[in-house]
């Protein structure tokens, strides 16, 4: 999976003769080949494509893209401006796109001052690209959702009285990877009871008890796409409160993924969804937008929050995530990935929502 070509017919329309990809996400996107972090740069011209990097990668490198790619080692003496201004010479290059919205500040300064060329912000190319999903991405999104919907069938006999939250975070991070993940998308969210009211917690040695609710926000990546996914569960029971207060949250996802379709904004998304918590009298409890772009990185463009006023395009991929937090007393969170088709969204989630009490 690469996507230089469609990178490419591109250049012309943001006036440089090549795009200089350094960050890690984007070089994966464009080249489908992952080295981490700053250890790594791809460089796409109109004709050619090369990846630099050093020799920790260069072997893996000319096996995965070695066909169509020219992969360059970095080394002692000849670093990666070196080996850039070589192609700048060759290629004819006199502006060079850069992903100017990762790119230190550091590294344009030294990049600026060494390389023979004009660096030209360029960020927004491929970002903007990466907010549309093809059917390869999609197929690697729901893998990456299968995996974790396994992980969260073994874990529920897990979550019982006495079982803390750590171990219960611990325990989906194996799960994921025994069922053929590379890694974790992000470290996973376990909190159970009052710390519920916490959306971004963090897994404690608390240990659970009879009558709490227990989030579990978690995510895994599978061919170098994320997956995200949250379920709140209760433990041994639920009281009134806690079913009314879960209940609003599932309405007011089920009308947020009512409203997704193409034209119509993140802003009015994240409204539909709110408008439901609001109405149920929580609307001081919900603390976040209704949901975020899910692909190579688990937060990427379009979000669908009250910040966003521009339009959902057709093959975006975003979260659809209320939430409910009382401090000091419970949280819920319910997330599904959805896809926005041409004529409204298709949720890749198959996991049930309905209220479980184990």
């Amino acid at each position: 999976m690469n996507h230089i070509q469609t990178l490419r017919e591109h250049l012309e329309e943001y006036d440089i003769d090549a795009l200089l990809l350094t960050e890690e996400a984007n070089r994966f996107y464009a080249t489908g080949f992952h080295s981490s972090g700053t250890d790594g740069a791809a460089l796409i011209t109109p004709k050619g494509a090369w990846y630099l990097t050093d020799g920790r990668y260069t072997e893996a490198a000319e096996k995965r893209v070695g066909g169509y790619l020219t992969v360059a080692q970095i080394r002692a003496g000849r670093g990666y401006s070196v080996v850039l201004n070589e192609l700048i010479q060759s290629e004819h290059l006199r502006r060079v796109g850069f992903d100017d919205q990762y790119m230190t500040v550091s590294d344009y300064e030294k990049y600026k001052k060494s390389l023979q060329c004009e660096l030209v912000p360029a960020g927004k190319l491929p970002k903007t690209l990466r907010q549309v999903k093809d059917p390869e991405e999609l197929e690697a999104l729901e893998a990456a959702q299968r995996i974790g919907e396994k992980a969260l069938v073994e874990i529920l006999n897990d979550v019982r009285p006495g079982a803390a939250e750590r171990d219960i975070a611990a325990k989906l991070q194996y799960l994921m990877l025994r069922f053929g993940a590379s890694d974790k998308s992000f470290d996973p969210i376990v909190v159970s009871g009052p710390n519920g009211s916490l959306p971004h917690g963090v897994p404690s040695e608390k240990e659970i008890r009879s009558g709490e609710f227990v989030t579990m926000d978690f995510g895994c990546v599978c061919h170098g796409y994320c997956s995200d996914m949250t379920r709140t569960v209760a433990v041994g029971y639920a009281t009134d409160e806690m079913r009314t207060v879960y209940d609003t949250v599932l309405q007011a996802q089920a009308a947020g993924i009512a409203a997704v379709r193409p034209g119509v904004t993140g802003k009015d998304v994240d409204a539909a969804a709110r408008a439901v918590i609001q109405a149920a009298g929580f609307g001081d409890y919900f603390s976040h937008s209704f949901g975020h772009g899910v692909g190579v990185e688990i937060h990427e463009q379009p979000n669908a929050s009250s910040l966003n006023d521009k339009p959902l395009p057709a093959g975006a991929v975003i979260s659809a995530e209320p939430g409910i937090y009382i401090p000091g007393k419970l949280g819920v969170r319910i997330e599904d990935v959805v896809v926005v088709t041409e004529d409204g969204a298709r949720n890749l989630m198959k996991a049930p929502k309905e209220l479980i009490v184990l």
